[in-house]
């Protein structure tokens, strides 16, 4: 659990830059190392409409749902997010995706 939590928390900003992780391919993988191009790469990556669906899907599944309630199954959730805020007020772009007050109870990405 504790792996896999920091990437579903920040599955959309990962996968949403399609290079990270496109929807589909549109030809196989190079097989050789250092034998693609620009051209090639472009003709690998879907097409825009794909690319679009893929990112909209992936973003509507990632907002918090409507009915979404906090589950206090452990006791020492507030300290860890206290902790974490602290941690944060010094980065200029702060990491949230392990603050307990931020975990889904469900299956949402």
């Amino acid at each position: 659990m504790f792996l896999i939590l920091p990437f579903y928390s920040s599955q959309y900003d990962y996968c949403g830059w399609m290079p990270n992780a496109p929807s589909s391919l549109q030809l196989p993988p190079p097989t050789t190392k250092g034998t693609t191009s620009k051209a090639t790469m472009l003709q690998t990556f879907p097409d825009v409409n794909v690319t679009v669906n893929g990112m909209s899907t992936l973003w509507l599944l990632s907002k918090q749902s409507s009915d979404f309630y906090p589950e206090d199954h452990f006791s020492e959730r507030f300290p860890a997010s206290v902790i974490i805020k602290v941690r944060n007020d010094s980065l200029e772009v702060p990491y949230t995706y392990m603050d307990p007050t931020k975990e889904e109870n469900s299956v949402a990405i």
